[in-house]
């Protein structure tokens, strides 16, 4: 028997590890777009699922940016037909009229639109085909933006988006391995144009920056770009179980102004405030360190209703002043009409 050849056997394994935690009684959805890395996502998926007993479909977006795009999205369902995925299903989705720039919006209504299919078929993963090289270009992206370390760590391999988990089992493996996987398995993936349009911040990324980062300091530079996103995503993670703890030590209930810590700064239940208002100490924040205090402000930004998309470091920025350099300044705007102020010992929104 003729060995696998490595490109085909890596994304198998990959696939292999990314499946063996899921629901044998649920569906997995794979994303594909018709392109080398989720077309070779799907092959793997069609080769390895059933094998694990796990129900495998596959959904196919078409955004309607392009001409023709209808045609190929039909031409991914066929395929998929045929390697034994079900169901299939092709989402057309209406990007315009939404927030940010066209990343952005193609990015929210491809999402909404595989967590809509995943509910509808009570999937219980998506997997979709984002490789080693999209990991290095989004820490180059995050570090251009000054993201910070929440940036910097990347894509991760599994996260929860409005309740349906999003896999990505390919980030240990090159785009160069899924085009020859491809080429090996006889697949001809579809190149999507946006890919080389320089109007895009990660088409430039991809075909100016990352090579001459190659060039001056070797192919290793992708590897430990992955790799500074796999560091910051594990300091990231216990920094976020620091916030969760102290997010419920800061916390004022409706009617509770125990744990503000100095009698007569407390205003809870004053006159025009919300009974129903998640309030927080200012001395239990101020004796956090930066790090930790900042995720506690955004947490408590989400759970007010800001859209996590839409919040900004300045946003966060002038919450921590709320409480690290308070004069006596004006209520912080954030996103959704949402006013966060300072009122003596307490942060609260209006």
């Amino acid at each position: 028997m003729a060995a696998l050849p490595p490109p085909v056997a890596a994304i198998r394994v990959a696939v292999r590890r990314a499946l063996s935690g899921v629901p044998r009684n649920r569906p997995v959805l794979v994303a594909c777009s018709g392109g080398a890395d989720s077309l070779a996502l799907a092959a793997g998926t069609a080769f390895v699922a059933p094998r694990l007993g796990v129900p495998a479909g596959l959904v196919t977006v078409d955004h309607g940016l392009q001409a023709g795009s209808d045609r190929r999205a039909a031409d991914v369902a066929r395929w998929a037909g045929g390697q034994g995925f079900g169901p299939v299903e092709v989402a057309t989705v209406q990007v315009g009229g939404r927030s940010g720039g066209p990343e952005a919006a193609a990015r929210q209504a491809r999402y909404q639109a595989l967590v809509e299919a995943a509910r509808r078929h009570d999937a219980s993963t998506v997997l979709l085909g984002h490789t080693r090289d999209d990991q290095a270009e989004t820490v180059l992206l995050a570090l251009a933006r000054g993201s910070g370390p929440r940036g910097l760590a990347g894509m991760p391999a599994v996260r929860e988006y409005a309740g349906v988990a999003l896999a990505r089992p390919l980030l240990e493996i090159t785009r160069a391995q899924t085009r020859k996987a491809c080429a090996l398995l006889g697949l001809t993936p579809w190149e999507d144009p946006h890919n080389v349009d320089d109007r895009y911040a990660r088409a430039r990324v991809r075909a100016d920056v990352l090579p001459v980062l190659v060039r001056a300091l070797g192919p290793g530079v992708l590897d430990n770009l992955a790799r500074t996103a796999r560091l910051a995503a594990e300091d990231g993670a216990a920094l976020d179980d620091l916030a969760r703890t102290g997010y419920a030590e800061a916390r004022i209930g409706p009617a509770d102004g125990s744990r503000i810590g100095s009698a007569g700064e407390s205003q809870v239940g004053s006159a025009g405030e919300s009974r129903g208002t998640v309030r927080l100490a200012v001395p239990v924040l101020a004796g956090m360190p930066p790090a930790v205090r900042t995720r506690v402000l955004h947490l408590w930004c989400r759970e007010l209703g800001a859209a996590p998309a839409a919040l900004s470091y300045r946003h966060i920025a002038a919450l921590n002043a709320l409480v690290t350099a308070w004069r006596g300044q004006g209520a912080v705007h954030l996103p959704g009409g949402i006013r966060a102020t300072r009122r003596g010992g307490v942060l609260l929104a209006e």
